[in-house]
């Protein structure tokens, strides 16, 4: 049995939507995108959804729109994707790390204030995994010190904490569509914000800096070519009208990994705080304890066509991150150790509990192989 690490979900709704773009002759700046963040908008009772062509380029806006410059700090979490942290340094801005909470792997929100100085301008939280953050409290603290947020629901769209939708509670929000999210575009990235000062930056940079009124060929200031594509956010539509179906979907799998790992020796499944009234599912990552090599098993999990990866290798530990800041083993402790024992699992919404109990049972062969 070849088993995936993931797979999209995509049914003849989002073809029919695709060929019907394709047969209108108007593949970009066209009336999909406009209907793509419409759904954006009313889902989280936004003002203003802007689609953009990736999650990275969306952070990218947001940062050239609160004015984050060279010179500036942001703080963030070094357990991340590395994009989290490129946005910043796209400007020659500064990532300053907090280390991370070892059950949530969210940002240690009391550690944050610690890291503050005269030099930070913003804090951006990431919601691994799809696990939100309690961004009612890390709003209280950047109000305390004047700081914009950005939060980064690549991973969750869809989650709540106490009720509240991940992405909506920050100064600014960003989700995500790559083919292994929740919801895919193919490639694609949405801004959500009440701002509208903040939201007319980013359209206008988002088209090469085209002014708000659309006069062609007139630009206001420097932009980028960020533009979604009407086949993307045709696909969109189609996924947001699917959402909590594929919620759903990924929680059955989720919750079919809890059930046949909770009780393995070694084996940590992913914790979910009490206070997230829904998980929305991005991967399933679980963690060895130091007495087994996780390498080995990834690499008997592989022999055995199961793919599996780490997930995440510090973003400090890069060797461009060491080179530019002189990081080093040992300045972030737990995200180290959390990195070093994850694997992420086969995960995605129709993966069948045969294909789990395939999975399961040769993660268990991997894991008597390697203890130490």
């Amino acid at each position: 049995m070849k088993v995936n690490l993931g797979a999209p979900d995509i049914t003849l709704e989002e073809i029919n939507l695709v060929k019907e773009v394709l047969e209108s002759g108007l593949l970009s700046i066209g009336p999909k995108i406009e209907e793509f963040e419409k759904k954006f908008k009313e889902y989280f009772s936004v003002k203003h959804a802007i689609g953009v062509n990736s999650g990275t380029s969306a952070l990218h806006l947001l940062i050239k729109a609160l004015d984050i410059k060279e010179g500036d700090e942001v703080i963030t979490t070094p357990f991340s994707f590395v994009a989290s942290s490129n946005c910043i340094l796209f400007e020659k801005a500064k990532p300053v790390f907090v280390d991370i909470d070892e059950k949530t792997l969210n940002i240690d929100i009391n550690k944050i204030e610690e890291k503050i100085t005269n030099r930070t301008k913003a804090i951006i939280p990431v919601d691994v995994f799809g696990h939100p953050n309690n961004m009612e409290e890390i709003m209280k603290l950047a109000k305390k010190y004047n700081l914009k947020v950005i939060e980064d629901s690549c991973e969750a769209i869809g989650s709540e904490y106490e009720g509240i939708k991940s992405g909506t509670l920050a100064d600014v929000g960003v989700f995500a569509f790559y083919p292994n999210k929740q919801i895919t575009t193919g490639e694609g990235g949405m801004i959500v914000t009440n701002d509208d000062n903040v939201a007319d930056l980013c359209r206008s940079m988002r088209s090469q800096g085209r002014a708000i009124t659309g006069l062609w060929l007139y630009h206001e200031r420097l932009g980028y070519n960020y533009r979604m594509s009407e086949v993307n956010a045709a696909i969109g539509i189609a996924q947001m009208r699917r959402l909590e179906e594929i919620i759903a979907k990924r929680d059955r799998v989720a919750q079919l990994y809890n059930k046949k790992l909770k009780d393995i020796k070694g084996v940590t499944i992913p914790y979910v705080d009490s206070k997230v009234t829904k998980m929305s599912w991005f991967v399933y990552v679980i963690r060895l304890d130091k007495h087994i090599n996780r390498n080995g098993v990834m690499d008997y999990l592989t022999e055995n066509d199961i793919a599996c990866k780490p997930y995440f290798t510090p973003i400090h530990l890069q060797p461009y991150m060491r080179d530019m800041f002189g990081f080093k083993e040992g300045d972030f402790p737990i995200t180290e150790k959390v990195g070093e024992s994850t694997i992420a699992l086969p995960f995605y919404n129709n993966l069948s509990e045969e294909e789990i109990d395939y999975v399961v049972k040769k993660l268990i062969e991997g894991i008597n192989k390697n203890r130490w």
